[in-house]
């Protein structure tokens, strides 16, 4: 396997937000038709860079999150490739009908980034901490949906979606994470990252839970317990290839995500399982709350997000395959 991951999980050296606009600005100067379409969060989601650059092409629609998705549709069906961006809580709940009718029916080419999803919404709360995004969006038939765990995947994933015809639909932090990946590493839309192998265990993460799912990893292997950690980058469409071969391997899988173990990743994972090899599953996620106000280390203690409760998972779905 290739060294794609680091040898020290460090904070990043960069934001993600700053990354996605880096990228989509190097996108924009080989692309004319790249618009960024802003919603009074130019600031917050960190893309000032961008219309400073092309000041033509960022529009602003205002508190508008529909009528702005609206306007990415008309945009689309004329050929120009518009990028959406606003808090996970409105570019997902807040226009899904307009995601469903005017962009996904239309078979159009809309690219939406939804900031700040699950916990690390952090100190905005309860009404800012999209847990069910990801549910609401894989009921749209055709839409991808990706969760970069870093600033690298994050930096390829922009130059992909501006390549690739079709709905996007993107989650992630504006803040800094922890490095995982290695710089100019390549992903595949739709093809998970294996990034250390096992026998006894996998543990199939996204996002934020990636980090935590590597430090398990390693708790785990002092006890002698191997675990193949994925990072399962796209939800949909799943590597259901690497999902199957994980079970027959592994004979035990522990989902971890930062969003709601309903119609999540935790979700997708356990229907492939149960369609194609049946093997214990245990799921990490948030179970079926609603967000609040907090710190990450915070939040992640409340709803048992850490790498200690991933080990717990773990030892509870090896019990389960020794029954």
């Amino acid at each position: 396997m290739n060294k794609i991951i680091c040898d020290e999980f460090l904070l990043d050296t960069i934001e993600m937000r700053e990354a996605y606009c880096n990228a989509l600005i190097a996108e924009a100067k080989k692309n004319d038709k790249i618009y960024d379409i802003e919603v009074d969060v130019q600031s917050s989601m960190g893309t000032k860079a961008f219309k400073d650059i092309f000041p033509n092409r960022s529009i602003n629609c205002g508190i508008m999150e529909a009528h702005a998705i609206g306007l990415c549709a008309g945009m689309s069906a004329t050929g120009l490739i518009p990028f959406f961006h606003a808090f996970g809580v409105f570019a997902s709940r807040r226009v899904y009908d307009q995601v469903f009718l005017f962009c996904a029916y239309q078979d159009l080419n809309v690219k939406i980034i939804g900031g700040d999803s699950g916990i690390n919404a952090t100190a905005n709360g309860g009404t800012h901490m999209p847990f069910e995004d990801v549910g609401i969006m894989r009921n749209i038939p055709n839409i991808t949906i990706v969760e970069p765990a870093d600033s690298a995947i994050l930096e390829t994933l922009v130059a992909t979606m501006a390549n690739t015809y079709g709905n996007f639909y993107v989650r992630s932090s504006r803040k800094k994470g922890v490095k995982i990946y290695t710089e100019n590493t390549k992903f595949e839309i739709g093809k998970a990252n294996t990034l250390t192998e096992g026998k006894d265990v996998a543990i199939i993460a996204s996002g934020l839970l990636v980090h935590q799912a590597l430090l398990a990893e390693r708790i785990l292997r002092i006890e002698g317990i191997t675990c193949r950690v994925i990072d399962m980058h796209t939800i949909k469409p799943i590597d259901k290839d690497t999902i199957i071969k994980a079970a027959i391997e592994c004979g035990a899988i522990v989902t971890a995500e930062n969003h709601n173990i309903i119609n999540g990743l935790g979700s997708a994972v356990a229907e492939v399982v149960v369609e194609n090899i049946l093997v214990p599953v245990e799921r990490i996620g948030v179970n079926d709350e609603f967000g609040q106000v907090g710190t990450l280390e915070y939040l992640m203690e409340i709803y048992k997000l850490r790498a200690q409760d991933i080990c717990e998972k773990v030892r509870e779905c090896i019990r389960r395959k020794r029954l």
